[in-house]
């Protein structure tokens, strides 16, 4: 049998593109991408390395990717090192990572706004026009041209973005992406000949799709007892959002159900929101997580034929068997996130993060 080839990092100069290392030596490397958000990846490193070659890795500055089989994993940008006795601890997070580094500093970016009755994926695609238009901001990073029938912004309270505020440009992506019918999107990384390509992928009316044809199944791909979270704090039926303002100016909406259960309410404040349209899809979503008590989140899988590595993608729905002696569940869970971990115990793994499935609209493989 051939031994498996083992995960190459690079890291590269973020501006000049200089490749600075085609082989950098992290140990316990873990890395993955995440649904609406950028995605993490961690490792170590001896420090002599570093102080031999101190222009090797540059937080904030240093881009770092992940190649597998010939293949980009994983691309990201290094935001932290730490030095401990003969340890280096090394954090990364993918391209939408760097936006809450940036905020609008010239109002509805750059002038692009205000908004009303928008497509957030048009208005998603301006913050990074924005962001990469200014000097020593570019990282070269491609939004999908992916649109959707959600709107944003109405004539009553159009979506503002205003300079005084200097709003964080991560924040009004993430307000763009979490109600329960808005856009979705991941990071990215492919090659293009021989020079990374960054995306942003944007799902409508969501990334991934509902899979037939693979499992996650206790005894077959699932290798660790999964935890099985049943906690009434976390849990409501009844999820109050509200916004910006103060007394009876703060604007609020609610979504709720009825279930034969006790009344149980959560407050979701959002200061830096306007509009009502968000904060309803705000409440909405949050109601999808907090409605269901008792679920598997996560889950521990290797490599088998019910699930090859590679088969699934962030966004899918997977048809998941746990039976251990806490819980016999068995129904869909979409996938929102992974870590992958090449060098563990017992040879290559992914930890999967999950969540309910039910409430989602099933579309294509994008």
């Amino acid at each position: 049998m051939t031994a498996p080839v083992p995960d190459r990092v690079l890291t590269r100069h973020a501006l000049t593109g200089q490749w600075q290392s085609l082989a950098l030596p992290l140990q316990d490397l873990e890395y993955g991408p995440e649904l609406n958000g950028p995605g993490t990846l961690t490792g170590k490193l001896a420090p002599r390395l570093l102080s031999q070659n101190p222009t090797l890795i540059d937080p904030g500055t240093t881009l770092i990717y992940v190649e597998a089989a010939g293949q980009l994993q994983w691309g990201g940008l290094i935001w932290h090192l730490e030095m401990t006795g003969d340890v280096l601890e090394l954090e990364a997070a993918s391209w939408s990572s760097y936006l809450q580094k940036r905020r609008d500093l010239d109002g509805n970016y750059g002038g692009r706004g205000p908004y009303v009755n928008e497509d957030p994926c048009n208005v998603i695609r301006d913050i990074w026009t924005y962001a990469q238009s200014i000097t020593d901001g570019n990282l070269g990073v491609v939004v999908d041209s992916t649109t959707s029938s959600a709107k944003v912004g109405t004539p009553a309270e159009p979506l503002k973005s205003l300079p005084w505020e200097k709003p964080v440009l991560g924040d009004a992506v993430d307000d763009l992406v979490s109600g329960d019918a808005t856009p979705d999107y991941t990071c990215s990384v492919e090659w293009n000949g021989t020079t990374p390509k960054h995306r942003v992928r944007l799902g409508w009316p969501r990334l991934g799709a509902r899979r037939t044809d693979i499992t996650f199944s206790s005894g077959v791909n699932i290798i660790e007892e999964p935890p099985v979270n049943m906690a009434a704090d976390e849990y409501a039926q009844v999820v109050i959002a509200t916004g910006e303002g103060d007394g009876s100016a703060k604007p609020s909406e609610i979504a709720a159900i009825r279930n034969g259960r006790l009344r149980l309410e959560y407050l979701l404040d959002i200061p830096e929101v306007k509009g009502r349209d968000i904060l309803a899809s705000r409440a909405a979503a949050e109601l999808t997580r907090r409605k269901n008590l008792g679920s598997v989140d996560q889950i521990t899988i290797r490599d088998t034929s019910a699930a090859p590595f590679g088969s699934w993608q962030v966004g899918d729905d997977i048809y998941t068997r746990v039976h251990n002696a806490w819980t016999d569940y068995v129904g869909w869970r979409r996938i929102t996130g992974w870590t992958m971990q090449p060098h563990a115990t017992g040879g290559r793994r992914a930890v999967i993060s999950l969540q309910p499935a039910d409430s989602y609209q099933h579309g294509g493989v994008s």
